[in-house]
């Protein structure tokens, strides 16, 4: 595995106008169902991060590919889910990850909106949690609302450890590694709060039902 992320990182590296698409197809495939379990989306990123502190990529264009490739890699999934209904659970491959679809749909259940917004962060449930809320019924507008935020934050987090550590490691050019570790920042600080927004929210009726 690890070869085949240093083929496609020097692919991207002497091809810099195939960077866009291949970040593209990248993260629309490891939030496809299945598919990102066998996509090292996440290594890649990395090296992607790194390329764009060193100077070799355009940031905002990779940015951009990345958060359209997640975005379409989570309606796919969840209209799957839509069309074929629970029986998809059931069927081969999903019936091989039994335990992972279980921890999806009881997140799903207990965190509704709020499990897709935060759901791309985890990775075992990341790209199965579209396809259970396409199962359990979640209102497209709805669905999409959090797939479009959770997206834009998680593409510059996922770049941003590679990006900082290249920039550390040569000449930084200030404004726009500013604007990168600000926007990484933004991502793990709403990350974190939904977090425990979740959470308070999960005490409360246990709170309620102690109190009855």
């Amino acid at each position: 595995m690890d070869q085949y992320v240093d083929q496609i990182a020097v692919f991207i590296e002497a091809n810099q106008a195939w960077a866009g698409p291949i970040t593209f197809l990248l993260t629309l495939g490891e939030s496809m169902v299945l598919l990102g379990l066998f996509i090292p989306a996440t290594a890649l990123m990395l090296l992607t991060g790194g390329l764009i502190g060193a100077g070799t990529l355009n940031p905002w264009g990779i940015i951009a590919w990345g958060i359209a490739g997640a975005i379409v890699g989570d309606a796919l999934s969840y209209w799957l889910g839509r069309w074929a209904g629970p029986g998809i659970l059931r069927r081969w491959p999903l019936k091989q990850q039994r335990s992972g679809v279980a921890r999806a749909r009881l997140f799903f259940y207990r965190y509704g909106f709020a499990s897709v917004l935060i759901g791309r962060f985890l990775g075992p449930i990341r790209s199965t949690i579209p396809t259970v809320a396409g199962v359990m019924g979640m209102g497209h507008s709805r669905f999409q609302m959090a797939n479009i935020a959770s997206a834009i934050l998680w593409m510059p987090l996922m770049l941003a450890p590679g990006y900082i550590t290249a920039r550390s490691l040569g000449t930084a050019d200030n404004a726009q590694q500013i604007a990168m570790m600000i926007g990484a920042g933004l991502s793990v600080l709403l990350g974190c709060g939904l977090l425990i927004a979740m959470l308070r929210k999960r005490r409360i009726p246990a709170r309620q039902r102690r109190g009855n």
